[in-house]
């Protein structure tokens, strides 16, 4: 059984973040057609001076979306854009239709893509955060695990105050559950730290070709689809780059402009391993006629998840063959010019060997003298420091050792956490 679908790009004039309608609605169709089940029947742009508080839209635009809605038999309207709950409730019973936001729907896919333990657990975590705002309709399914289309069906109004307390209980078990899985990938992540690999993480709007590029570089097999979010959960793998280095290669899932608070909360603690990369390689649709505007959203998101700035980053322009061979070469020499920018087709595999060569250097780190202090005690921390080769020079003193390293930042970070 599939749902007809029918997708609305809201172009509220009075918007201060009010991206292009067009794109907009491209993209907003292509989430709908990421999530199985629908059918996807088409999508419009409706210019609205202001946001109506209760409907959103007027009621002479509502009138004729809704005989649209019928003509079509459509069961799902997805709106491009945050719906409050009495919009929400209102908009349904007017057309007599179930309802999805942007953040819905993303929730939708994310619930529909998750694989792993921590993966489901986060979403489920996520969703239950963004339905706890929105207990203006029923809440029927605590109960039981969320399976991707979760809008459909359910019976009327139900207590308010009883589903709050069922999705604050669910919460908390979730959240312990999740507790243990974060601790085994902290466990793991402290292993990894004892391995001088240093870690590559490749970010990227979705769907800009982050795991077809993981995919070529490793040898893996991990879902590279034209789709957004194919990738949800983190992929790492070891690569040996050209010269003979070893590094950890991380594909993670990709941003979206207006991310819900929900996702990017809930996903933290698996973008940690972005916070934890020695090379942030950012893969760009170079293709895509938003490239801009998506660079700044995934840069924004980066901040937002407080990834520093001295993470050194390149910037991988991608899917350069899907450029005129004239706009192919006017973007290649613009990329020359520009330091940390390298131009690929992760499809056909050219300017990859260029991309390998242009980690291996940025990995070609720097090294700082620093004098520690360890206490007589600290015998694994010292056995540690020889085992790396950073140490230059050792004195014993009343108080313990005195021993001075010359090391990388990754060599620093990981000794701190011995």
């Amino acid at each position: 059984m599939t749902t007809n679908a029918w997708v609305l790009h809201p172009d509220i004039q009075t918007e201060r973040d009010r991206r292009e309608p067009q794109p907009a609605l491209e993209e907003a169709i292509s989430l709908a057609h990421a999530l199985p089940g629908l059918d996807v029947m088409g999508g419009q742009v409706v210019r609205l001076p202001r946001a109506h508080p209760g409907h959103l839209f007027g009621t002479g635009k509502m009138e004729e979306l809704r005989q649209h809605i019928e003509a079509e038999d459509i069961g799902l309207v997805l709106i491009d854009g945050p719906v409050s709950p009495v919009q929400q409730r209102n908009l349904e019973k007017a057309w007599g239709t179930k309802l999805l936001d942007r953040t819905g729907l993303i929730l939708e896919i994310f619930s529909d893509r998750a694989r792993t333990r921590e993966g489901v657990l986060q979403v489920e975590m996520a969703h239950l955060s963004y339905q706890r705002t929105r207990l203006v309709r029923a809440w029927t399914h605590l109960e039981r695990q969320r399976g991707g289309l979760g809008f459909v069906g359910g019976p009327g109004e139900t207590q308010i105050e009883a589903d709050r307390r069922a999705i604050d209980e669910q919460l908390n078990r979730l959240k312990k559950q999740l507790e243990k899985v974060v601790k085994t990938r902290e466990l793991h992540r402290a292993a990894r730290a004892k391995v001088p690999f240093p870690i590559v993480a490749l970010v990227g709007y979705t769907n800009a070709g982050k795991s077809t590029l993981f995919n070529r570089m490793t040898g893996a097999e991990v879902m590279a689809e034209d789709m957004l979010f194919a990738t949800l959960d983190p992929t790492m793998r070891a690569v040996e780059m050209p010269a003979g280095k070893q590094v950890i290669l991380s594909d993670t899932v990709g941003f979206i402009s207006n991310l819900p608070t929900q996702l990017v909360a809930a996903f933290r603690a698996t973008l940690e391993e972005v916070l934890a990369a020695d090379l942030i390689v950012h893969v760009r649709d170079i293709s895509h006629a938003g490239t801009e505007e998506q660079a700044e959203d995934v840069m924004r998101i980066l901040g937002d998840l407080g990834v520093s700035d001295d993470v050194p980053l390149i910037e991988v322009w991608n899917k350069t063959d899907q450029l005129s061979p004239e706009d192919r070469s006017t973007l290649i020499k613009t990329a020359e010019r520009r330091d940390e920018v390298e131009t690929v087709s992760a499809l056909t595999g050219d300017g990859v060997p260029d991309l390998l060569d242009a980690i291996e250097d940025a990995l070609d780190e720097k090294r700082s003298r620093k004098e520690l202090a360890l206490p007589f005690s600290a015998g694994k921390r010292r056995a540690w420091l020889y085992e790396q080769g950073v140490v230059e020079d050792e004195r014993q003193g009343e108080d313990g050792l005195h021993v001075t390293v010359n090391w990388t930042r990754r060599q620093a970070r990981a000794f701190h956490d011995i």
